[in-house]
């Protein structure tokens, strides 16, 4: 197992050129997601004057870029939005989660486009992070209803080669505090392993108890990372 997987220092941009490609948008060395499908674009490492400006025009003027991890620097001509400490997580190896994190409650379910709405209700209820109206496209959403109401919810985002991101676990405030944040992130590791692939997260630093509950599942710190994004000139 390689915990220093090259990979997981871009997984945006390694994401648009591979799984994610059929989503992507490029002008030269820059790429963003499509519309309403993500925020997240990147440009290499070492980015010059031109990577930013063809970024620039593929977003159009005043656009916002959430850069995620990428460590590159962009021009002064662009505005700084937000920067926020984080960490990212990997599962270190062996068997999932899945079953150490099983709790009985309702059955776990599968959320397609019909969800959507019900999807981006909780989101702007529990604010786990940036989620858009075709954000579901960029893997397999898992959720969990009570009485036909959806309460909790997390999903696959960024791909990587070899890797799948679980991202927006959230719970509704009035059903926390009964296991199913677990067993959706033990439900999605369960199936991102069976595919021969490793699941890893992010999550801020000021959100203590995500990182308690992916550090009790088994998760492990790669690295830390800062968060940033910016507004194109």
């Amino acid at each position: 197992m390689n915990d220093d997987d090259p990979v997981l220092d871009d997984p945006v941009g390694r994401s648009l050129g591979g799984r994610h490609a059929h989503l992507a948008r490029r002008l030269g060395r820059a790429a963003t997601y499509r519309a309403q499908a993500a925020t997240f674009s990147a440009v290499p490492a070492e980015a010059s004057a031109e990577d930013w400006a063809d970024l620039a025009r593929l977003l159009g003027p005043g656009a916002f870029a959430d850069m995620f991890s990428c460590p590159a620097a962009p021009p002064p001509t662009w505005e700084p939005v937000f920067r926020l400490d984080g960490r990212q997580l990997i599962w270190p190896g062996g068997a999932g989660p899945g079953e150490t994190a099983a709790e009985s409650g309702p059955a776990v379910v599968e959320l397609g486009a019909d969800s959507v709405p019900e999807m981006l209700d909780l989101v702007a209820r529990t604010e786990p992070g940036p989620f858009w109206p075709r954000t579901h496209e960029l893997g397999t959403y898992l959720g969990v209803r009570v009485d036909g109401v959806l309460v909790a919810m997390a999903g696959e985002r960024l791909r990587p080669p070899g890797w799948t991101e679980i991202s927006a676990v959230c719970t509704a405030p009035e059903a926390r505090g009964r296991g199913h944040a677990g067993r959706l992130v033990g439900a999605l590791a369960t199936r991102i392993l069976a595919r021969g692939e490793r699941p890893f997260l992010h999550a801020a630093e000021t959100n203590t108890g995500a990182l308690a509950l992916y550090e009790r599942l088994g998760f492990k710190t790669r690295r830390q990372v800062t968060f940033r994004g910016f507004r194109a000139p």
